[in-house]
């Protein structure tokens, strides 16, 4: 039996309550909706923090390794030799396997990854507008290092960045599934296809064509109920370019803004991810196509009084992820907890193929076709060297420290998913703090965060 097509979609900043037929009311994602209505898509999915303030590169390199956040090289900057990759696994197996769009993991880890491509972005956010981009280098050489002045307006340096060309007005989102559609339509092989599409949306800068921001207006927009205008105490997280974007204290007319282009990015993108459903369905190959969308990390646009994804709140850490295709069940919405990195040794066990040693996801194929599995129990979380978190059924812990302050929040997420109810220093909580604070301690050990840079860092200051 021939194996089936694997198509990834990877959004960048997409949070995990962004998709229509999963409960926004207020968004517009027909194409994804289908994918809901086709497949199995995960409520509870989730990265478990970063250790740079670019949350998306060990993120994705997360995914692309199946590895923990803690066994990462140089945060994900990097893939060693010995930590097998994705599309590198695939590709060994017999797929043709094409990466589009942006790639956070270093030259050498695509090159690894994909016999085929194009549109190659090195490099984590950039003007939408005019992505410096690479043509497919079948040596991985990559070697077109060229000047660039990112904001002319404000430096005159020029940075060093790796790109050969640039299609000057094209939207990043239309940039990448166009190429996708061409390599779709063109593709002859007999060898099964490994899609990586990759975007840049709907990361700031939140820019798309009129359209789609016509379809938004920021006085329809609704503040989330965690929307505070200041974060309630010394948090090490004001410097980061992220919370940059919008005054503070938030205004909520701006906050309000700042939501309706990031709705807008997101319809968009849904709509350039039809085309290349589109095309797979044109050329045949729709049918016996596995595809998993998801997101690299979620994002506050004022919840908390952030505007970033630098911190353990469920709106930064819990992400959109589906699966559909062969084989698959059908509109089944799990809310088994379920880490990125597990997505990896998934599509090896969808599609027969031996799961690398240095994977240490765990696969939840069984949650796909029907048949019972538990997901994880706990969930262990992090941001840099402050902020430590655990995560079970009922409960989440965490733990922060800035400037040799202490803070500890907790919180009944089953009651207040939105993180209203600080219960920490409540009366009748205080046996609830001792055991997540030894959850805590638990996971971290099986983690390794205790020998980590930022572990090692951050459990020095404190003491429970």
């Amino acid at each position: 039996m021939t194996k089936p097509n694997i198509v990834v979609f990877i959004t960048d900043d997409q949070r995990f309550d962004t998709i229509g037929a999963l409960g926004n009311k207020h968004i517009k994602t027909p194409n994804i909706d289908e994918l809901v209505r086709n497949g199995v898509a995960f409520g509870n999915a989730h990265i478990p923090g970063g250790t740079v303030g670019a949350i998306c590169m060990p993120s994705r390199a997360m995914l692309n390794t199946g590895r923990g956040l803690f066994h990462l090289e140089k945060d994900g900057s990097c893939i060693p030799q010995d930590h097998a990759l994705m599309g590198e696994t695939f590709r060994k197996a017999g797929y043709h396997t094409m990466g589009i769009g942006k790639w956070h993991n270093g030259v050498e880890g695509y090159h690894r990854s994909f016999c085929d491509g194009g549109e190659i972005f090195f490099g984590g956010m950039w003007d939408h507008w005019n992505v410096p981009a690479n043509h497919f280098d079948p040596t991985g050489k990559y070697d077109n290092i060229n000047n660039f002045i990112i904001d002319p307006f404000k430096y005159k340096e020029a940075r060093k960045i790796r790109y050969d060309h640039i299609q000057p007005g094209k939207h990043s989102t239309e940039l990448f599934c166009e190429k996708a559609s061409q390599l779709i339509d063109g593709y002859d092989k007999t060898d099964p296809m490994f899609l990586y599409v990759s975007l840049l949306a709907p990361h700031d800068p939140r820019s798309m064509p009129e359209e789609y921001q016509n379809m938004y207006k920021p006085e329809d927009m609704e503040l989330p109920e965690s929307f505070t205008e200041e974060i309630p105490f010394d948090y090490d997280v004001l410097w980061v370019r992220d919370e940059k974007l919008a005054a503070y204290p938030r205004n909520p007319a701006e906050v309000k803004e700042h939501i309706a282009d990031y709705y807008a990015m997101i319809t968009h993108l849904d709509a350039e991810m039809g085309k290349v459903i589109e095309s797979l369905k044109a050329k045949g190959l729709y049918e016996n196509t596995i595809f998993t969308f998801m997101g690299d990390n979620g994002i506050s646009l004022g919840r908390h009084g952030l505007m970033g994804k630098q911190s353990i709140y469920e709106h930064a850490v819990r992400v959109p992820l589906i699966f559909s295709g062969p084989g698959i069940t059908e509109n089944i919405v799990n809310s088994e907890y379920v880490y990125l990195q597990d997505v990896f040794p998934t599509l090896c066990e969808l599609t027969g193929i031996e799961i690398p040693q240095s994977v240490e996801g765990s696969s939840f194929r069984p949650m796909l076709v029907g048949d019972a599995q538990d997901g994880r129990d706990e969930l262990y979380l992090a941001y840099k060297s402050t902020v430590r978190g655990i995560k079970d059924r009922k409960y989440k812990l965490i733990e922060y420290v800035f400037n040799n302050v202490r803070r500890t929040q907790l919180f009944d997420i089953e009651a207040d998913p939105n993180e209203l109810d600080d219960l920490a220093h409540k009366e009748g909580f205080k046996g609830v703090v001792v055991e997540m604070r030894e959850k805590l301690k638990r996971k971290r050990n099986e983690m390794d965060d205790h020998i980590s840079e930022t572990g090692k860092e951050f459990w020095a200051c404190i003491e429970f």
